[in-house]
C-alpha cells in the first residue's frame, strides 16, 4: 500500500526532535507540506533542514511555546499564512512529568495540563471549524499508555493523558459528520530524544555506566516483543491514519507498544 497526502498539510508540534521529527520527515515524504513547532530556533532549523532533505512540497518552522494561548495562535496562524489551511493537526508537545502524588504542587498541575492538554483543546478549536467546512480533516492526539493504564506514581502526566483521551473520543463524535478523524496513538518505550537524555542524566549522576544499547535492551525487558520501538514505526502509523487509507478510524486509542500495556 502507498500512503500518500499529496495537497494536504500539517501542523505538528513538537516536531523538532523525537517522534515528532520522525512524523513530520515521514508526512513530508508523503507528499504534505508540513510545518513544525518547537520552543527552540536553532533545533527547529536543523529539523527543518532533515525534513526539507526528504520533502516534495514545503516545509515551515515556527518558533512558540504551545503551552501558552499566545503559542498555540501564533503556531496556527503561521501555518495558515505559509500553507493557507491545516488538514492534519497533531498535538505532540509534551514530555513525561512523573512523582509522588503529594510532591506534586498546583504549579506542576497546571504546566502539565497547560502544555498536554490546553495546547491540544485550543489547537483543536482553531483547526476544527475550517475542517468541518472543507468536509476533510484529521486531527492525531500523541498520548501514552498510562493515560489507559495509569500506575503509581505517574501523576501529572498519566491523568493529562487520560484527559486527552477523552478530548479525542469528544472531537471524534463532533467530526465524524464532516469527515473530520480524531484519533490517539498512545506511546509505550520507543527509542527517541527523551530516552537518549535519560540516559545521558544516568551516565551523568554516575549511578551507572552502561552504554545506550544496554540501557535500551534494560528497558526492553518487559516488553511482550523484546525490543523498544523505532520512531519510524511510530510514524508510519501516524501517516496511515492522516490518509485517505485510514479514513473508516476515528475515535479510538491505538497502543504503539509492543504489546507491554494491560489494556487494549
Amino acid at each position: 500500500m502507498d500512503i500518500r497526502l499529496d495537497g494536504r498539510s500539517a501542523l505538528i508540534t513538537g516536531g523538532s526532535t523525537g517522534l515528532g521529527l520522525a512524523m513530520a520527515k515521514e508526512f513530508a515524504a508523503s507528499g504534505a507540506e508540513v510545518a513544525i513547532v518547537g520552543r527552540r530556533p536553532d533545533v527547529l532549523e536543523r529539523a527543518r533542514q532533515e525534513i526539507a532533505a526528504v520533502a516534495s512540497g514545503r516545509v515551515h518552522a515556527v518558533a512558540a511555546d504551545v503551552a501558552a494561548a499566545e503559542g498555540t495562535d501564533l503556531a496556527f496562524r503561521s501555518t495558515v499564512a505559509a500553507f493557507g489551511k491545516v488538514d492534519i493537526l497533531v498535538n505532540n508537545a509534551g514530555k513525561a512529568q512523573v512523582g509522588r502524588f503529594e510532591d506534586i504542587t498546583d504549579e506542576i498541575w497546571q504546566a502539565d495540563f497547560d502544555l498536554k492538554l490546553f495546547a491540544a483543546v485550543r489547537l483543536a478549536r482553531h483547526a476544527l471549524p475550517a475542517m468541518k467546512e472543507r468536509g476533510w480533516g484529521r486531527i492525531i492526539n500523541v498520548l501514552a499508555t498510562g493515560a489507559k493504564a495509569p500506575r503509581p506514581g505517574t501523576a501529572p502526566t498519566a491523568v493529562s493523558r487520560a484527559a486527552g483521551l477523552a478530548l479525542t473520543k469528544v472531537l471524534a463524535g463532533e467530526g465524524a459528520p464532516h469527515n473530520v478523524l480524531v484519533n490517539a496513538l498512545l506511546v509505550g518505550m520507543i527509542d527517541s530524544d527523551q530516552w537518549v537524555r535519560r540516559h545521558a542524566e544516568i551516565r551523568a549522576d554516575g549511578t551507572d555506566d552502561v552504554s545506550y544499547d544496554q540501557f535500551l535492551t534494560r528497558m526492553a525487558a518487559g516488553i511482550p516483543l523484546g525490543r523498544v520501538g523505532r520512531a519510524e514505526e511510530f510514524a508510519a502509523i501516524a501517516c496511515f491514519l492522516a490518509s485517505d487509507a485510514g479514513g473508516y478510524i476515528t475515535g479510538t486509542g491505538i497502543n504503539v507498544d509492543g504489546g507491554v500495556s494491560p489494556v487494549v
